[in-house]
């Protein structure tokens, strides 16, 4: 006689991430432990069922995030009146920051949560935190690459951000926990670690007593089926030379680094509070470049901060053009509630934040696309992402998912299955984009081969 399966009775959860690279992590060890609690969990599901609860893990960095986490909360509380989902539970930034105001506006959401309150939801959902799960992740990335945060919170005091209000200070996971996660997430087929954290450049000052992402490059490096790490979000005051060396040193990391300077005019500098001058920022800048002559470098600048000038701009600008970076994003600034920068006047109009921004991203397409077209010929390790029309979609260790350019390659023609590597001969180029064919390494004469070559 056939048992009976008994069908669960708890509620599905439907976890939707809004934000950062950090939020995605953070989103990803909340499904981790309830799926290790026997629960239904999924990411971001368009089907909603009555029973549901749904976890949104909102952002509120800027305006038009900020507006994104409400419009989200919004939906779904919409759709728990209507008895379509069963809970609405709200964490991350934007609940973090402003608890007490969006409790008051959305009095339907079943409970509100900071950025450090796992435990809390878990109990909440009706779930237990297990210590045993830790590192145990339910990837809403291809698996073969996941974003590895190292640190939580933020000790610098630009005067514009407010992740310190919402993530606190600075505190970096230790060592041997990275190194255990890195090593699971291996041995479930993961290939590229984006490394993540507020500012890497921090990591170790707290427990350790001394800047130590180096040595931490160095053992994660030696986790094996790792086969790119890739650094992003450094901050240059104080720049840890010494990891440049270990991206010499070391093949599986990438010669990429994401580090935001954020603007280049000594005033602005200053009143943004980033502890660097323009010719040291300069001089940074040419050293990383000397020491890793091929290394990609990705910057964020930020447009139409308090006091921006049009000759401020204009020095920006320029410097853009001279430097080249390979890789550059640029957003308007956002008049922050208690940050340092909010007690500036918010003195340059929407119109002209915008303009400037735009500006900046002009010049950077011509970058783009003049050093795109200088790696017309040359041949790469590519990472296959996707599949995406008629295109295999992926990337070179000098670009980050989502965020950089893009390697093309007419899936009519071949085929190589997504989280392979592959290498490929670029033959065009646009601006933010490179097409290619994929090209088999040289193989070693087999001993036949050889024999007849000799007789």
């Amino acid at each position: 006689m056939k048992s009976k399966q008994i069908k669960s009775t708890k509620p599905r959860i439907n976890v939707v991430t809004l934000g950062c690279s950090k939020n995605i992590y953070d989103s990803e060890i909340l499904m981790g432990q309830l799926q290790g609690n026997h629960f239904d969990v999924v990411h971001e599901s368009e089907k909603v069922g009555s029973n549901d609860i749904v976890v949104i893990n909102t952002c509120g960095f800027i305006d038009n995030a900020k507006q994104e986490s409400i419009d989200t909360i919004l939906q779904y509380s919409e759709l728990k009146e209507q008895g379509k989902v069963g809970k609405v539970i709200v964490t991350g930034c934007l609940s973090e920051r402003y608890k007490p105001e969006l409790e008051a506006e959305i009095s339907n959401v079943d409970a509100f949560f900071g950025t450090n309150n796992l435990k809390d939801i878990l109990q909440n959902i009706g779930a237990d935190y297990k210590h045993e799960l830790l590192g145990e992740r339910l990837l809403t990335t291809p698996s073969h690459f996941a974003y590895f945060k190292i640190a939580e919170g933020c000790n610098r005091p630009c005067s514009f951000c407010a992740i310190p209000l919402m993530r606190g200070k600075h505190v970096s996971t230790p060592m041997d926990e990275l190194v255990l996660q890195a090593k699971k997430l291996a041995a479930k087929g993961t290939k590229e670690l984006i490394m993540v954290a507020q500012d890497l450049t921090y990591y170790g000052l707290d427990i350790y007593g001394k800047r130590n992402l180096d040595e931490l490059l160095r053992r994660i490096s030696d986790v094996e089926g790792i086969e790119w790490i890739r650094l992003q979000y450094a901050y240059p005051s104080g720049f840890p030379m010494e990891i440049l060396d270990v991206m010499n040193e070391r093949s599986n990391i990438c010669n990429y680094l994401d580090m935001p300077l954020q603007h280049i005019t000594d005033n602005m500098l200053k009143s943004m509070r980033r502890g660097i001058t323009k010719q040291k920022t300069i001089d940074l800048v040419n050293q990383i470049r000397d020491k890793v002559p091929e290394i990609a470098l990705r910057t964020t600048l930020i447009t139409g901060y308090p006091g921006e000038t049009q000759q401020d701009f204009e020095e920006m600008h320029q410097w853009v053009m001279d430097t080249k970076f390979d890789r550059l994003g640029c957003f308007t600034y956002s008049h922050e509630e208690k940050t340092h920068a909010h007690n500036l006047a918010d003195d340059v109009p929407e119109e002209t934040k915008q303009e400037r921004s735009e500006a900046i991203m002009e010049v950077q397409q011509l970058i783009s696309h003049e050093k795109n077209h200088q790696k017309i010929g040359q041949t790469f390790k590519v990472l296959i992402d996707k599949i995406e029309g008629d295109f295999l979609v992926g990337r070179t260790e000098f670009d980050s998912p989502e965020v950089d350019n893009e390697v093309l390659i007419d899936v009519r023609e071949q085929y190589a299955v997504p989280g392979s590597f592959v290498n490929v001969k670029i033959d065009a180029a646009e601006d933010f984009d490179l097409y290619g064919k994929i090209v088999q390494p040289k193989q070693t004469a087999s001993i036949a081969e050889t024999l007849a070559v000799h007789s």
